[in-house]
């Protein structure tokens, strides 16, 4: 898929929003975690996957269209379910903490 695209599919599950319960094969019980090791094993990195943090929010070191070629519709909704947004002023995901 392309940027827009999976733009399109984080609009699309947003009424999925931090509904963890709903996420069928978790990675773990943390809904953070889950969507961090998630994240990781989709696009593995060697940096902290934590890039930045501001206002209560977080920001993360994943490169969204390296994400866009291997991610799935599922995968994207249960990033969502797990409360991850994608941040179209800053081009990158982000969590509420």
């Amino acid at each position: 898929m392309n940027l827009k695209e999976l733009e399109q599919i984080f609009e699309k599950y947003n009424g999925e929003y931090i509904k963890f319960e709903h996420v069928e094969n978790k990675l773990s019980n943390r809904p953070d975690l889950h969507a961090l090791l998630l994240l990781d094993k989709l696009v593995p990195g060697k940096r902290d996957m934590v890039a930045a943090a501001e206002h209560d929010e977080i920001y993360l070191d994943v490169e969204l269209s390296e994400l866009a070629e291997v991610v799935t519709e599922a995968q994207i909704r249960d990033l969502i379910r797990c409360g991850v947004r994608h941040d179209s002023y800053n081009d990158s995901l982000s969590l509420f903490v």
